[in-house]
């Protein structure tokens, strides 16, 4: 059994880099992080860097069977910025208190990062015999700004280093009470970006003489005031389906949470109680639209003779490119032709199939860890490494263990918010979890 204060110390060694990723080329820092690993692997593995400072670390133990399928451990070493009021303790102190480690990264995803990093060091060094198969562990950059310098610089430039059949990543979620026992969610499936830049164009002139002059800033405002409150399209995917039933919820609110035309009535409901719950459920069924950046003019007396805004768009499974334009066109409608839209980040919403060599190497560790193998497959809003993966043909899960007092609402609350933790017994059940399913995994190989 892997110490639980290795572990928790170097989760805590990886928040206190403060890899902080705002989005920029030269934030990140992940070297630091990297280094870190290599102090604690005592051995240098490979690193591929897409910009200065911008550090994804590469390591690979040979299996004993050409034949037998590789594995691959990929966590990210990036986290987003924290706020400076709201906190309890120093964010990048990773303070450790009343059971939890405190710190931002602590859930988003350092604490499976040094759990997967405390695994595959026992492989590493010897400690345990290989797999049949390979062994990968990649830790990357700039997961938390679309990966474009770390997974997608991998998958497209350097397959060689992190070619493989099967892989683990995030997101790890707490457990599911229902009617019949716990179920475990295991992330089977995410939304794919369609993030968008709107700008406009006016002409520049004197604040105070705002009569027929053309502001920028006022067709781009009526846009995203449209967009931010229009309704978004509807799909129920198959996994949301699988999900839902699998919660063994009442049989009204069931077939509400199934229906394209009841589930907004759903939702409203749920979030008289569970309003962060609730937010979560209109992502899984929803396309949405989430404006998140607003940019116009030089000073307050001066009209903004141009401006743009950043979309934040998410489409499900099901849902393409085609689907947000013929959206956006519709909310739009003839403002569309002052405002020009363009894409930033766009990729397909992806899914893996629950089933195969993995997916059964999960349920048996579940089975002995948690007594039982009630695995929930579940989708999950936000973007991942694993798409790049995934788009490869590799099957990819995201799958933790969490304390019995942790919640699915609880985490949600903390990931990119205030006081984001994790407490220490969810530290050595995720590290159990992970290093049991590696093991079965090459059992079943």
């Amino acid at each position: 059994m892997i110490p639980n204060d290795e572990v928790i110390e170097l989760l805590q060694s990886l928040i206190r880099n403060a890899c902080v990723n705002d989005g920029t080329p030269d934030s990140g820092h992940e070297h630091r992080s990297a280094a870190t690993l290599q102090g604690y692997f005592g051995v240098d593995g490979t690193i591929v860097e897409g910009h200065p400072g911008r550090q994804n670390l590469i390591y690979r133990v040979p299996g004993s069977n050409p034949a037998a399928p590789t594995l691959l451990l990929i966590p990210h070493l990036d986290v987003v910025p924290a706020s400076d009021g709201g906190w309890t303790y120093d964010p990048f102190a990773a303070t450790r208190a009343d059971g939890y480690i405190w710190g931002r990264g602590a859930l988003d995803m350092l604490n499976v990062t040094s759990s997967m990093a405390a695994i595959f060091k026992r492989y590493l060094d010897g400690s345990l015999p290989p797999l049949p198969g390979d062994l990968v562990f990649a830790a990357t950059a700039d997961e938390e700004a679309g990966s474009v310098l770390g997974a997608e610089l991998l998958a497209e430039e350097h397959w060689d280093l992190v070619a493989c059949d099967y892989l683990l990543t995030e997101v790890a979620n707490p457990s599911f009470e229902t009617p019949s026992g716990p179920v475990l969610p295991v992330t089977v499936a995410e939304k794919g970006p369609a993030w968008r830049r709107l700008s406009t164009r006016g002409a520049p002139g004197h604040g105070s003489q705002p009569y027929g002059s053309r502001n920028a800033l006022i067709p781009l405002a009526h846009a995203i005031s449209r967009l931010a409150e229009a309704p978004t399209p509807v799909d129920i995917t198959d996994e949301w389906r699988t999900f839902v039933v699998g919660l063994e919820l009442p049989d009204d609110l069931t077939s509400r949470l199934l229906d394209p035309d009841l589930v907004d009535g759903a939702i409203d409901d749920l979030a008289v109680d569970d309003p962060i719950f609730a937010r979560w459920v209109h992502a899984c069924t929803h396309m949405t639209i989430t404006p998140s950046g607003l940019h116009s003019g030089i000073k307050s007396n001066v009209v903004p003779e141009d401006g743009f805004a950043e979309v934040d768009v998410r489409k499900l499974p099901g849902q393409d490119e085609t689907d947000v334009n013929d959206h956006f066109r519709k909310v739009l409608g003839p403002d569309l032709d002052e405002v020009d839209i363009d894409p930033i980040v766009t990729f397909p919403a992806n899914a893996s199939p629950y089933e195969g060599l993995l997916w059964e190497a999960i349920g048996d560790a579940a089975e002995e860890l948690a007594g039982h193998r009630r695995l929930l497959p579940a989708i999950t809003p936000v973007a991942t490494d694993a798409r790049f993966f995934r788009a490869r043909g590799v099957t990819a899960y995201g799958v933790g263990l969490f304390d019995d007092e942790a919640t699915f609402g609880g985490m949600l609350a903390m990931f990119h918010g205030d006081d984001e933790r994790v407490s220490e017994e969810s530290v050595r059940r995720t590290t159990a979890m992970l290093e049991r399913t590696v093991a079965r995994f090459g059992e079943l190989s």
